[in-house]
């Protein structure tokens, strides 16, 4: 071959999340469905993770992964608190943008 390594390095990894982030943040940006917009944010926090496990695995630190651990812990109760409520607005309208919900403060 040409000497091209196949090989996955940190940095591989690194510019993976970077990309993941990038394309949770233009989700965010452009979309205006609760739902969407809240999947977009979930892959942006699935990014940092990726990111922190990538950095511990790389200074041999065992840190970065016990905090991604307890970060995926915490986020799988945002993920039913944060669906219970979208679902909720969901069915007592028939359609939801972003926009809408901020009639809903009182």
């Amino acid at each position: 071959m040409i000497g091209l390594s196949l090989v996955p390095t940190a940095s591989w990894y690194l510019i993976l999340a970077a990309v993941l982030f990038g394309i949770g943040t233009f989700g965010v940006l452009v979309r205006r469905n609760p739902l969407v917009m809240f999947m977009c944010i979930e892959l942006m926090l699935n990014a940092v993770n990726l990111s922190f496990v990538t950095l511990a695995r790389q200074l041999n630190d065992i840190n970065g992964q016990t905090i991604v651990f307890f970060v995926m812990v915490v986020a799988a109760a945002e993920v039913v608190v944060g669906l219970g409520i979208i679902v909720a607005i969901m069915r007592n309208r028939s359609s939801v943008t972003a926009d809408d919900l901020a009639e809903l403060k009182g």
